[in-house]
């Protein structure tokens, strides 16, 4: 059985405050010496990368395993190795972990790498600044970096996508300061990193803003490091006072001397256990600082290696690996010896009934009223607790407590069960991954999926989704790019008739494990993608063919430069928008020759986007258009792009011009005989306007008007010459001509023109039109002596129309219309009117 968790604590602060050393993994010297090396550690319980400290003389021929100065190997909390590295860029001058468990290596050159666990990296550099004047030092924390020049500005980097770095307020250094730290911007009342700079007796606050001074005095520091909450500092001077500060330096919360423990060598950390303690590490030696100057000394047999975390200190020794915490509320009030708390009763209770005591009953009565919240007790300090075998006793009291109350919502324990399992099978040695449930329920189920997964350890990791009802896609995207990775492609065949059976292989495989562990909604497009980059191809295109979403397979298509297939898959898609980014990027990287022979090539499957870029063309960029007609030896569409333009020009050349180059396209078609004639008849029309212009001066506009249109100009212009001679060279009938002089002279009130025009010879549209259309403008009076000229039986009415009653009455009698007068009668305009109508009328038989 294992020991009682009460046997780790010790007592803080008068018995009030305990705190309790967790062994999580033996390591029986796994390790090197961390005194002759820079390490550093990821938080949640992640692994530490170590690299060599130049600085420092080792012995040869030691029994501890050793690398490289060059190189840099990570390994588990259990001590198991993960990754091996060289180092063959400049020389390394901070390293550290992101939130996601990916290491940060910067050089002095301003050059960073950011490597996953599989030795995979991505670099990125600092600017041109830190690349000229050089990189001294850095601080980087879970999502980001700040680092210090070598003219002493600090450049802030904010995430790990290789964003541009951003200078933060100038503290006006003249040397580098003593020490440093960083507080994350996730932690800080402004949201905006601060940097913390010990320089001569005083710490700088500086962020993107302002750098002010704090002005102490207890200065020079030697450590500075702040609380994981952000709230608190801990500050080492350099005679070992070791000061509790609050962010903001107006409270002072503890002081400590350091020089009172008895210790060799020097401080090697100042951490965090927690946010209530502070850890100090020498050689072989760990010593908590409470909040009053409380101290609990632990030893170890070498050097330590201190990682702060939310709830604790994880303490890496030669042989052992540690966890410090302060014993969390659930489990002191259960176990801290005398405790009467609802809770401890019922764990007491739930033991008197295993041992079939009478006692059990008893202690169940005493609590009834409190009952629900001491299983609730018993559950929380179930998942505090680090030993299956006391999860097992918490929640068996938890589950024997629930057994007496009526109404209990068992979610929180069965989710407690469940969690426990998942936080055992990574605490497993093999596995290496000492997550507490504080850490746990603050980084996500789905954090931890990811960890497994840069691991390699998809098995584990799918089974914890489906054991948490969580979808398996992250899960089966890495494996599935991990699976890409290390399979290596076969050829058969010879030439060019060889292929890679490899591909055909890893792709059913991959799509049936898909399939089969219900990853059906997996892009498929983000897996081909890393098949590409790995330079896989074939195998690439394979898995687009199963991605379902075409605005997926789209980009990556082309970006492998399958630019039929992107295409021909856009235009599958139905999406418009989808065929235009397409066009628009083809447009921009083929030559114009072969974009459009693309497009020509496709046929019926690419008609929709020929159609399509014709649309766009029109509107967008008409040259790109001209340019597509005469690549497809579309002569009619050329000719009638052509005249439309030319119907938006106003320079008179270029629309000549214009039309011109319609007509040539026109009489290249043998089918377009009659259009080829209309435009040369509009180059002939055009010129003669131009000539017509010059002639009739600068107010007169007759340039692109019709033939119609410019006869009329000229009339109304004086120039009726020019308007016979238009009529005669462009053929323009009789009846049109005298419809147009007609409207021409009757506008400019030319009524003796008129008059003469009409007697010129015998009017082919007749003379009523004359009569109609000047009453219609308001000349009656003139259009009285046209009315003679019209047909007998319409005179009658054109009078009336023209108002001469009298005369309508007249030629009514005249042609003795009896009935026709009767109707005038109806319309007469007065009495007097109607009286000499009656006075014909009664003459009339």
């Amino acid at each position: 059985m294992p020991d009682h968790p009460t046997a780790s604590w010790e007592a803080m602060q008068g018995s009030s405050v305990f705190y309790r050393r967790q062994q999580l993994f033996t390591l029986d010297s796994k390790l090197p010496n961390f005194g002759e090396y820079i390490v550093a550690g990821c938080r949640y319980g992640g692994p530490i990368a170590m690299m060599r400290d130049s600085t420092k003389i080792i012995a040869l021929n030691r029994a501890t395993p050793s690398f490289a100065k060059s190189q840099i190997q990570v390994f588990s909390s259990a001590g198991e190795g993960l990754l091996l590295f060289s180092w063959d860029q400049a020389k390394i001058i901070r390293f550290g972990w992101t939130y996601d468990e990916r290491l940060v290596v910067l050089n002095e050159e301003g050059v960073y790498r950011v490597y996953d666990l599989q030795g995979d990296y991505q670099q990125h550099s600092l600017g041109n600044e830190a690349s000229e004047l050089g990189v001294i030092d850095a601080r980087i924390h879970e999502n980001g970096m700040v680092a210090v020049t070598g003219s002493l500005t600090l450049l802030e980097v904010k995430g790990w996508d290789g964003g541009r770095p951003m200078t933060l307020a100038n503290p006006k250094l003249s040397e580098p300061p003593n020490s440093w730290a960083v507080i994350p911007p996730d932690i800080t009342v402004s949201r905006h990193v601060e940097v913390l700079l010990s320089v001569d007796n005083t710490v700088y606050t500086v962020d993107t803003l302002e750098s002010i001074d704090q002005r102490l005095s207890q200065g020079p520091f030697t450590h500075i490091c702040p609380s994981p909450n952000g709230k608190s500092l801990a500050l080492l001077t350099f005679s070992g006072t070791l000061l509790v500060v609050s962010t903001d330096f107006q409270r002072r919360m503890a002081e400590f001397d350091t020089s009172s423990v008895t210790a060799e060598g020097q401080i090697q950390q100042v951490e965090w256990c927690g946010n209530d303690a502070i850890t100090v590490t020498w050689d072989s030696l760990v010593v908590l600082v409470g909040p009053f100057a409380d101290t609990l000394q632990y030893f170890y047999t070498g050097n330590t290696f201190a990682i702060t975390e939310p709830d604790g200190v994880r303490i890496i020794g030669p042989d052992v690996c540690d966890l410090i915490q302060k014993v969390p509320a659930p489990n002191l009030s259960i176990f801290r010896p005398g405790s009467t708390s609802p809770a401890a009763i019922l764990y007491d209770a739930w033991e008197s009934f295993s041992q079939r005591s009478l006692k059990a009953d008893e202690s169940i009565r005493s609590i009834r009223p409190e009952l629900a919240s001491a299983v609730d007790g018993c559950i929380e300090a179930a998942g505090q607790e680090w030993e299956p075998y006391w999860q097992r006793r918490l929640l068996s009291a938890a589950k024997f407590g629930r057994g007496f109350l009526d109404f209990y919502n068992p979610t929180d324990f069965v989710n407690m069960g469940q969690t426990l399992k998942v936080l055992n099978a990574v605490r497993y040695y093999q596995i290496g991954i000492p997550l507490t449930y504080s850490q746990y329920t603050y980084t996500s189920p789905s954090h931890l999926i990811s960890r497994l997964t840069s691991r390699n350890m998809h098995l584990l990791a799918l089974r914890i989704s489906t054991y948490l009802s969580l979808k398996p896609d992250v899960v089966l995207k890495h494996w599935a790019s991990a699976k890409i990775l290390r399979s290596r492609p076969t050829n058969t065949g010879t030439g060019t008739d060889a292929e890679l059976d490899g591909d055909e292989e890893v792709c059913k495989l991959i799509v049936d494990k898909f399939k089969e562990l219900g990853g059906a909604d997996v892009s498929y497009a983000e897996i081909a993608k890393r098949a590409w980059e790995a330079g896989r191809v074939g195998l690439a295109t394979k898995l687009l063919d199963h991605e379902r979403r075409a605005s997926d397979q789209v980009p990556l298509l082309l970006s492998m430069k399958e630019d039929r297939l992107a295409l021909e898959k856009a235009v599958g898609s139905g999406d418009t928008d989808l065929v235009y980014q397409v066009l628009l990027h083809l447009h921009q990287h083929l030559t114009l020759g072969n974009f459009f022979r693309l497009i020509e090539d496709g046929g019926e499957k690419l008609a929709p986007a020929s159609r399509l870029l014709q649309v766009y063309a029109r509107e967008q960029n008409r040259d790109m258009l001209r340019d597509f007609y005469y690549s497809d030896d579309r002569r009619v569409e050329s000719a009638v792009l052509a005249l439309d333009e030319a119907s938006r020009m106003s320079d008179p050349a270029s629309r000549i011009a214009t039309v011109k180059s319609a007509q040539k396209f026109f009489s290249e078609d043998k089918d377009r005989g009659f259009e080829a004639k209309m435009m040369d008849e509009s180059v002939r029309l055009l010129t003669l306007q131009q000539q017509l212009e010059t002639e009739a001066g600068e107010n007169t506009t007759f340039f692109g008007l019709s033939v119609n249109e410019t006869i009329r100009a000229c009339i109304l212009n004086g120039m009726i010459k020019k308007a016979d001679k238009i009529k005669a060279d462009f053929k323009v009938p009789d009846k049109r001509f005298w419809h147009i002089k007609l409207y021409a002279l009757t506008e400019i009130r030319d009524f003796e023109g008129l008059d003469g025009f009409a007697k010129s010879k015998k009017s082919p549209i007749g003379y009523e039109p004359f009569v109609r259309h000047l009453v219609e403008k308001g000349h009656t009076k003139e259009a009285v002596a046209y009315v003679a000229r019209c047909d007998p039986p319409k005179r009658a009415d054109l009078y009336a129309e023209c108002e001469e009653w009298r005369m309508a009455g007249k030629e009514c009698k005249e042609r003795g219309d009896k009935r026709k007068l009767e109707e005038l009668r109806k319309k007469c305009p007065n009495s007097m009117v109607a009286r000499e109508y009656d006075q014909i009328l009664s003459t009339m038989k």
